[in-house]
């Protein structure tokens, strides 16, 4: 009896477990992807809350935003870096550079450089510093990209017509144009091909210095927007796209019907933004139609259709917008979309694109930064697998 108590203790205190090693481990994988962590919920704050609510997003606008900010490092520090003495810098000077090469303050800028290898390289020069500069693939990409500038020269300087003949004054800031330039497709030295054309352009300097870019002549067949050759091509889609409801008093006493005839009255036609809508009263019905004119001819010059709000902020005082602007686009739903946060946000110009979110007339130079988002995808891609196949083969040695 007293032996079998022994042997019965015996086998609670050293139970007999199955060799681990018999067991396969290759399904496991102990640390999660980043891009399948849960994410914490974020403060809401004019930083984090939506300009749109949920029930009223539109996807593919919000992940050309979403998308913008993925590859912002790669965006910034290519258009930096092809501005530099033979497109190389410093490491040392790369980290101080966070504004510029866009990435967060106090992050390592190698982090960056290297998730995208087949784009940036880092090399050691002949004084022992580390040079960061673009490799030989990327070096192909920005010879495709000045060769589409220069056959798009042209189409370019008529963006810049048409915007000068918009301002209020025909004249803009010349720091204005360049600052936004990459919205327009504008090249970089397009401040050095001003003189090329002189039956166009006037750059005057004021007695603080500060350039000015004047327009020389008005072309009367410019001056035409895209909404009103869209407006001569099928009338009802663009009446329908603009709403302006009138206010009157309740003591008219109007039916439903009567309201809808009376607001369809004031629909269009807008002002255009090419006539001197900026010397109407501010407050009026017709002034906020010049406005809203001038965003729709504004965003379509853009490549893409769409603009972050302070690219048009920053033409302000020559479009002769107000304050008011956000409140503006956002009673023009059929027209206009709004992306982002309160703090950050951008329109979209609707006509522009497709009901897949695709660009319905897309630019040539646009094909250029697709190939980047591409690679830079294909990358990180390869990169995610090879991180998940590395955790198998490590498991399967234990």
């Amino acid at each position: 009896m007293a032996s079998r108590l022994f042997s019965l203790a015996k086998s609670f205190l050293n139970p007999k477990f199955p060799n681990p090693r018999s067991f396969s481990t290759s399904f496991l994988i102990t640390k999660t992807p980043k891009k399948h962590k849960p994410k914490r919920p974020k403060p809401d704050s004019p930083r984090t809350r939506s300009v749109t609510p949920d029930s009223n997003k539109i996807p593919h606008f919000e992940s050309l935003l979403a998308r913008d900010a993925k590859y912002r490092f790669l965006t910034k520090t290519k258009e930096f870096l092809s501005k530099q003495p033979e497109q190389i810098l410093r490491l040392d000077d790369a980290g101080k550079l966070y504004r510029e090469l866009g990435f967060p303050r106090g992050r390592k800028v190698t982090k960056f450089i290297s998730r995208y290898p087949l784009l940036f390289t880092s090399y050691r020069h002949s004084d022992n510093k580390i040079w960061l500069g673009f490799t030989d693939f990327m070096d192909q990409l920005l010879l495709e990209e000045r060769s589409i500038m220069e056959a798009m020269e042209e189409d370019r300087v008529t963006r810049i017509r048409k915007l000068l003949m918009m301002s209020k004054n025909k004249r803009i800031p010349l720091s204005k144009i360049y600052h936004k330039r990459l919205i327009f497709g504008i090249p970089e030295d397009f401040r050095d091909k001003i003189g090329k054309y002189p039956d166009y352009f006037r750059l005057v300097v004021e007695d603080d210095g500060k350039q000015i870019l004047e327009l020389v002549n008005w072309d009367p067949s410019l001056a035409v927007s895209a909404l009103e050759k869209e407006f001569l091509v099928n009338e009802d889609k663009v009446k329908k796209a603009f709403k302006f409801p009138v206010k009157y008093g309740k003591d008219l006493g109007l039916e439903e019907n009567d309201v809808k005839k009376l607001n369809l009255l004031n629909t269009l036609p807008l002002v255009s933004p090419y006539s001197d809508g900026w010397k109407l009263d501010s407050w009026s019905l017709e002034a906020e139609k010049y406005r809203v004119g001038i965003i729709h001819e504004f965003l379509s010059l853009t490549l893409e259709k769409r603009a972050l709000i302070h690219h048009i902020v920053e033409f302000k005082e020559e479009f002769s917008l107000t304050r008011q602007t956000y409140e503006m686009l956002k009673r023009q739903p059929w027209t206009f979309y709004l992306a982002g946060t309160e703090m950050n946000w951008a329109v979209f110009l609707k006509d522009g694109y497709d009901e897949n979110g695709n660009l319905i007339d897309k630019d040539p130079l646009l094909v250029i930064n697709e190939k980047l988002y591409k690679f830079a995808q294909m990358q990180e891609e390869e990169e995610e697998e090879g991180e998940i196949s590395g955790f198998r083969e490590k498991l399967r040695g234990d």
